[in-house]
């Protein structure tokens, strides 16, 4: 297993796929950064008005919000939105699909008949490919503050620290589902469709709305786009670590299941 974790890691960084997603994050962080200094400058509100834009006292409130907002919410209303969900899943989706379009895992399998090694590798590689997508977006939402002057200085290093660590658990088990639903399906047009739903929170919804209707449990709230959402509020912090290694945990083991099972029961 470690063998082919060590080919992983090498064939993902010569990876045209995953310098893009890294690169469409870096992105995307921008201009939510840039937008929200925009929204929080009053004199920009005030040119916008001078200029015929309707400029409201909610937006001026808002940009009040903003201004004193501190760097860590403003972190998570990034963040925790879904969008690195989204991107994790989608990056690690085509990825592994590689390995069927290429012909990879028909060689691997055949020199190490036990695919079980082949699945626990793509485990821990996902885990890596998760903690790289979290730890570089932390990095980027620290520094374009700082850049377009939004914020004197960062937050404080162990909260930061302990929020990319927070983070972390929730979008590896995330990959996780990409990582079972490429097993299973071999395609990636799956995979990208089911990222973009779930890490957006539609499917979260759409069961919180029919739960609702037929008076069942909350169960969208065990959602990793819901869970993610929740892992920072102002009022109360970062939430329990053991909430959320636990509720990463029964996902891990689900979507890793599911994938190991189609790797037994299928021809490659």
């Amino acid at each position: 297993m470690f063998n082919l974790l060590c080919m992983d890691l090498r064939r993902l960084f010569k990876s045209r796929s995953f310098y893009a997603v890294l690169a469409i994050t870096a992105v995307m962080l921008m201009l939510t950064t840039v937008m929200a200094r925009s929204l929080s400058d009053p004199e920009t509100l005030s040119a916008m008005a001078e200029q015929g834009a309707e400029v409201d006292e909610s937006d001026r409130m808002m940009g009040e919000y903003l201004r004193s907002m501190p760097p860590l919410e403003l972190m998570h209303e990034a963040l925790g939105s879904g969008f690195l969900l989204v991107m994790t899943g989608i990056g690690m989706t085509l990825f592994v699909y590689g390995d069927f379009s290429s012909g990879f895992i028909k060689n691997i399998c055949c020199i190490h008949p036990r695919r079980r090694d082949y699945v626990l590798s793509k485990i821990a590689l996902a885990g890596v490919y998760s903690g790289i997508t979290t730890a570089f977006s932390v990095l980027l939402m620290l520094l374009f503050p700082v850049l377009i002057r939004m914020y004197p200085a960062p937050g404080s290093p162990l909260e930061v620290l302990r929020y990319a660590l927070t983070m972390w658990p929730p979008h590896w088990a995330f990959a996780l589902m990409a990582l079972a639903l490429v097993l299973l399906t071999r395609s990636s047009t799956l995979g990208i469709i089911l990222s973009l739903v779930a890490g957006s929170g539609l499917t979260a919804l759409l069961l919180g709305t029919m739960g609702r209707l037929l008076h069942l449990p909350p169960f969208e709230r065990w959602f990793l786009a819901v869970m993610v959402k929740g892992i920072y509020t102002p009022e109360t912090g970062i939430t329990s670590m053991g909430i959320i290694l636990a509720c990463a945990a029964v996902w891990a083991v689900i979507y890793g299941a599911g994938g190991l099972l189609s790797m037994e029961k299928r021809d490659i």
